[in-house]
């Protein structure tokens, strides 16, 4: 798509760099709540497996695919709208819905109510990251554009944190219908303070502006689509980064699962030390292990990709694709461990490394294309992670569960181990396209 065929885009104004500093706190706490009701159910999945009867497959798919299926689909549509609509009032909805509907997973009574009610909280979350991440590129210079990304992407692991930590107390304390709740009502309050303080930096302030943009066709979905295609980079992070979401969130689901099986006389013990029974402790130690590891590496990746990456845009790739090889055999240690303490210490660390790619990927998407598609192209790459790593990652680590438990008979403690360290092996193709992605990522960057 030439300039000349590029609709023409609204004013952009200057936002002050205490405005600057107040979006980005608010729209990292709005991030972090997308994730808190995303994830909580991670730990609540042993108590909800044993009073509903299911099966780890069925695990996998309350968690993953029917979230993801609404989640990828409707962010396609959300973009577009956000492409020319007001952001902030996009996502101040979008996080009223989703956090409503966490609140009523709190309610269901089987296998489908809770299903449907994971469907809401997808179709809700469908709204936040695309605009947001357009909204963050408008707020920021170029040069600090990874390091805002990665800064708002720390709510990938601070989110987890919370929802494993308050999740596991809180089901410990009163049910894991009471956490759902709990997680779920605050966020229809910040949706207020969403809407009503968020700035939109899209301004029409001149009547020439006005008359441009009323009258300029909208950019079709198609040019759109024809500009990402011919930017092999972008589907090479993007399918490279699916494979990430996959190992992460398929593993998800089951660390719990994994600690209460495998080690669980341990824990149990561990847990009593501090007054605390299963649940909470797991919740609390495995939140804090992935909260505060994917924080840091959440932030740091995006400081090195911005450090480097203003000599050669080629660190925005090599950053991920090391640490996609060297997080591996961490992680496979801390499974194969017979110590619940070092598995746990060896996931510290394993978090950093794996969280190092959000903001050089979320960067590179919106870098690698002219300003009126930056919407769409986080929805694209946010529709190829989330149904290659959402949809199918849980699912895909249940089913290998249950097919290593099952079907081979190893019982549900070696049938969990196992499936975590198969999935951990995929890690080694997210490196590999990563690293393809080196010899065309300078030619195809736009600025």
């Amino acid at each position: 798509m030439t300039d000349a065929a590029a609709p023409a885009q609204p004013v952009v104004r200057a936002i002050s760099s205490g405005y600057r500093g107040y979006a980005m706190g608010l729209l990292l706490l709005i991030y972090t709540m997308n994730f808190v009701d995303r994830q909580v159910v991670n730990i609540l999945a042993e108590p909800i497996k044993r009073e509903l009867g299911l099966l780890d497959w069925q695990l996998g798919a309350m968690s993953g695919l029917a979230f993801a299926l609404f989640y990828t689909v409707l962010g396609l549509p959300i973009a577009r709208l956000a492409e020319r609509g007001h952001r902030p009032y996009i996502i101040a909805v979008a996080l009223a819905v989703w956090s409503g509907f966490t609140a009523l997973c709190g309610l269901a009574q089987n296998f489908v109510h809770l299903l449907l009610a994971r469907i809401g909280v997808g179709i809700g979350e469908a709204g936040c990251t695309p605009p947001a991440h357009s909204l963050i590129t408008d707020y920021v210079p170029k040069e600090k554009r990874a390091s805002a990304l990665a800064f708002y992407s720390m709510g990938t692991p601070l989110g987890g944190l919370i929802g494993m930590a308050l999740g596991g107390l809180i089901a410990d304390a009163y049910g894991w219908r009471m956490a759902f709740i709990v997680c779920g009502v605050p966020g229809v309050m910040l949706a207020v303070v969403a809407a009503l303080t968020l700035v939109e930096p899209r301004v029409r302030n001149a009547a020439a502006a006005i008359k441009s943009a009323a009258q300029a066709p909208r950019a079709p979905f198609r040019d759109a689509l024809a500009t990402l295609k011919r930017k092999r980079t972008f589907w090479l992070v993007s399918f490279a980064a699916s494979l990430k979401a996959f190992i992460g969130y398929g593993q998800a689901p089951f660390a719990a699962s994994f600690f209460y099986r495998v080690h669980g006389e341990e824990v149990a013990a561990l847990a009593g030390q501090f007054g605390l029974q299963s649940g909470g402790f797991l919740g609390l130690t495995l939140g804090l292990m992935a909260g505060i590891g994917g924080a840091l590496g959440a932030y740091f990746g995006g400081v090195i990709a911005d450090k480097f990456g203003g000599r050669d845009y080629r660190a925005y790739v090599s950053v991920p694709a090391i640490a996609s090889l060297a997080v591996i055999p961490i992680y496979l240690v801390a499974i194969l461990s017979s110590s619940a303490v070092f598995a746990l210490g060896c996931l510290l660390f394993g978090s950093v490394l794996g969280a190092l790619w959000y903001g050089p990927v979320y960067a590179t998407a919106q870098t690698i294309v002219p300003p009126h598609m930056r919407a769409t192209a986080s929805a694209v790459l946010l529709f190829i992670i989330n149904l290659v790593g959402l949809g199918l990652g849980p699912i895909a680590v249940g089913a290998l569960s249950d097919f290593y438990a099952i079907g081979l008979g190893l019982g549900e403690a070696e049938g969990v181990r196992y499936a975590l360290l198969t999935s951990a092996f995929v890690g080694v193709a997210a490196a590999a396209l990563f690293w393809m992605a080196r010899r065309t990522i300078r030619d195809e960057m736009e600025g």
